[in-house]
């Protein structure tokens, strides 16, 4: 007789049977599914996931690792994850049936097959490079030990093949109602369902085996979260009362302060509109933070939403929306910040995969990491975008959160060029088939609905009236070019010295890191000791930027002397005003984002910001940083030429619009997500079925003429996923022992409780950057770097960051300090 052993409990060793763990992660999918009208496709798949677990096989491999902890099994993984696929594939696959609904069938044996096989990994191809590593391959070709017996174990202890059967039938319904949904493109999609039920599979999974591990019960599981609408009337109180109660600041212009007022209440009422996808376009400083929260708040009581998803461009924007929307709540528990993924991924194909019942320190850590389960969550574009497309299933195992839900871009321009296409793709699923409102949040709107794959808006989508009244009403600087002459960092320290006579406090911000750092150190030794410099760069942990941001904003409100030199981190969000900017010439967008930072609330009547080009930096690998920079320097000559243009101004809505539709057609073989090595592109592997992908076309180029193509979804996931990086060159992220993150490197290297690890955790993206592979490989060479929790975590030691620059990789940064 095989016994049936899902999980073994190490802290009592009761054991949680496959029937068990099977049906309750049903359940568990079929909740998250029904938000997509599609429960039994779910749930149909956290049904079968585990089936392989019936052999005697797993059941002495699972008794040995657990229960032997001294002499664990080597080399002896059973692959229990195949056998729920391929009993799919096999009754349902290809069968002769006079039907219409055929071919559901088989799209449902594909699509919950997929995510069956994967679940350890990631979704796999389904016409792979190479045939072994495919979809077909495993369900198909693939033999399994005592398939036969597995099979009859799981109609006789988990359902019935009568009941199975109806399952199924129920499952296809709703399949072939979702897609034909969308009358005009029925199949577009499709790809995005696929990772929406492999979502649902590995969240209902992962949530089932850390509950069985904390001894919580299914009717728990199935209960918590159901209250958010109370949260958010609660929530939405505060926040309106909050408003209603706020000052005119000292030295804020009363025109601006009752503008801001005027624009919140805006979008108060506009969120009783339905759900689709708007524009916010308020000006810098006009208070578009908490407006489009008010929006999202009242638009989630209005139409059902279960959470508000604010994504901004920079890790440093979430540490200051989430203190502030914090303090207004007065409730730390309602707001997720989720800034970076501090664990690291396995290379190997089923790196991701838990070890079968053996809670290490590396499973808890998996167990523990975030799966943005809050009412609130703050979160960067990065993680967006790797929750879509990245390999593994730590990212993907959040997309289902993004569905019913209000989903907010701060920032929207900073959407990376290269996957323009992809975003507009995933924006349009969310709002189509998932019923996510968009907003798309700033002051310079991106024209991403004028690319080859656009963002599907409707007509009158901006949320604020008289909208170019509004902006020459927020104008409170005047853009000045000075782009003649190229500056060295000597002469552009001069120019801040020549400021410095006229005003208190400038702002510089550069391109790259490196000359940023140069004219720091440059200002540090020829400005006068009353004056403060300070230097900003993503070489710096979150906490860090924020406490030298704290100390600046502690020095301008003083009105001391002050000078500030950054990267373009501080352009975006960053609430904080400098009398005068000195902007190297970047994109439109860009520059215009540095004059926010320049007068912010109108204390004077108007101030400067000075656009330069500076001779050291190296943009040869910015491509679009340098693109931007030659076309804004193109319509800065217009201007000159003729001063009726654009109406005679660098910062107009025409400048803006003609800015952005002439850098996606400069930049149109960039927006798909180009492979260079292959010279294909992600669109082609992932968003179009058919020919365009050429791995499915070399197929059927081989097969013999007039056979019919053995699959119907022709998407590459998994290759896909393998050449995807938001960050093109890759990054690995690692802890920095900056203030109590040294105290966080010490305690994930103790043995910690998941609830302990998974606070920890969180704790750490605060204290983490992201260094490049060659940095990576310094530190390593010079020891510089440790391993926490079985490799999965890398920290620095204590010489290798540094109170004034971040990351320091000739290893001299100070040994002792805690930050400020």
């Amino acid at each position: 007789m095989i016994e049936s052993i899902a999980h073994i409990r190490k802290s009592d060793g009761i054991i949680q049977t496959v029937e068990q763990h099977l049906l309750e992660v049903m359940r568990l999918a079929e909740k998250i599914g029904s938000k997509l009208g599609i429960p039994h496709v779910t749930g149909l798949a956290g049904l079968l996931h585990d089936v392989g677990k019936y052999t005697q096989e797993f059941a002495e491999y699972i008794k040995q690792a657990v229960l032997d902890p001294d002499n664990p099994p080597q080399g002896r993984k059973v692959d229990h994850s195949t056998a729920g696929g391929k009993l799919l594939f096999h009754m349902y696959h290809q069968r002769a049936m006079q039907s219409p609904s055929a071919q559901f069938f088989n799209l449902l044996a594909e699509i919950v097959g997929n995510a069956v096989i994967s679940h350890h990994s990631y979704l796999k191809d389904y016409y792979p490079p190479e045939p072994e590593k495919g979809f077909l391959h495993r369900v198909s070709v693939k033999e399994i030990k005592n398939f036969e017996l597995t099979v009859e174990m799981f109609f006789e202890k988990v359902m019935s093949k009568p009941k199975f059967e109806q399952y199924v039938l129920q499952a296809v319904k709703e399949l072939e109602q979702f897609i034909k949904s969308d009358n005009n493109q029925p199949y577009a999609n499709i790809m995005f369902l696929t990772k929406y039920v492999f979502s649902a599979l590995i969240e209902a999974d992962r949530h089932n085996s850390r509950a069985f591990e904390e001894k919580i019960s299914i009717e728990e599981q199935l209960s918590q979260g159901e209250h958010v609408q109370a949260k958010f009337r609660r929530y939405y109180d505060k926040l309106t009362a909050y408003l209603q109660q706020l000052e005119l600041k000292q030295g804020e212009s009363e025109q601006i302060y009752f503008l801001r007022k005027q624009l919140s209440e805006q979008c108060d009422i506009f969120a009783l509109k339905q759900s689709e996808v708007y524009t916010l376009s308020i000006p810098t400083g006009g208070g578009k933070t908490l407006a489009s929260l008010r929006y999202g708040l009242k638009h989630a009581l209005e139409y059902g939403k279960e959470h508000i998803i604010c994504i901004v461009p920079y890790t440093n924007i979430i540490e200051q929306n989430a203190a502030e929307v914090r303090n207004i709540l007065k409730e730390h528990e309602a707001v997720l910040e989720h800034h970076c993924n501090v664990l690291l991924e396995d290379e190997s194909e089923d790196g991701d995969e838990m070890e079968d019942g053996i809670m290490s320190a590396s499973q808890k850590a998996k167990l523990a990491m975030e799966n943005w389960d809050a009412p609130i969550i703050f979160t960067t574009m990065v993680q967006f975008l790797n929750v879509n497309y990245s390999k593994g299933t730590k990212n993907i195992r959040r997309l289902h959160q993004l569905a019913k839900s209000v989903i907010i871009f701060d920032e929207a321009q900073k959407v990376p060029v290269h996957c323009v296409s992809l975003f507009n793709r995933a924006v349009n699923f969310l709002n189509q088939a998932c019923d996510s409102t968009i907003v798309l949040c700033t002051a310079t709107q991106p024209a991403l609905d004028s690319v080859k794959h656009p963002l599907i808006m409707q007509d009158k989508n901006e949320m604020v009236d008289k909208l170019q009244e509004v902006a020459d009403a927020f104008k409170r600087v005047e853009l000045v070019p000075q782009i003649d002459h190229e500056l060295t960092t000597e002469e552009l320290a001069d120019k801040v010295h020549e400021q410095l006579e006229q005003v208190d406090s400038v702002l510089v911000i550069l391109n790259t890191k490196a000359v940023v750092k140069k004219l720091y150190n440059s200002l540090k030794e020829s400005i006068d000791e009353e004056t403060c410099v300070y230097h900003l760069s993503t070489s710096m942990c979150a906490r860090h930027r924020r406490s030298m941001l704290r100390i600046i904003r502690g020095k301008l409100k003083a009105k001391k002397k002050i000078v500030c030199v950054s990267t373009q981190l501080i352009e975006a969000g960053v609430n904080i005003s400098f009398q005068t900017v000195i902007r190297s010439l970047a994109g439109l967008d860009s520059i215009a984002q540095a004059a926010g930072r320049c007068n912010r609330h109108g204390e004077h009547r108007s101030r400067y910001v000075y656009l330069i080009r500076h001779k050291e930096e190296k943009l040869d690998k910015l491509k679009e940083i340098k693109i931007g920079a030659q076309i804004t320097e193109r319509i800065i000559k217009e201007i000159d030429q003729d001063v009726k243009v654009y109406g005679g101004s660098l910062d107009s809505q025409e400048a803006m619009e003609l800015y952005f539709k002439q850098f996606y057609q400069d930049m149109n073989k960039e927006l798909d997500y180009e492979i260079k090595s292959s010279g294909h592109s992600i669109v082609n592997l992932l968003l179009d079925m058919g020919n365009s992908n050429p791995y499915y076309k070399a197929f059927m180029d081989r097969a013999e003429k007039g056979t019919p193509p053995p699959l119907m979804l022709t998407h590459n996931h998994l290759t896909a996923a393998e050449r995807f990086h938001v960050i093109p060159d890759l990054t690995t992220s690692v802890l920095v022992p900056y203030g109590k993150g040294k105290e966080i490197i010490t305690m994930l290297n103790g043995n910690q409780k998941i609830a302990d690890l998974s606070k920890l955790l969180k704790q750490a993206q605060q204290y983490s950057i992201n260094i490049y592979k060659q940095e990576l490989s310094s530190l390593i060479q010079q020891q510089g770097i440790v391993s926490l929790l079985d490799g999965k975590v890398l920290a620095l030691k204590d010489n290798m960051y540094s109170k004034q620059y971040g990351l320091a990789l000739d290893g001299e940064g100070e040994m002792e300090f805690l930050g400020w």
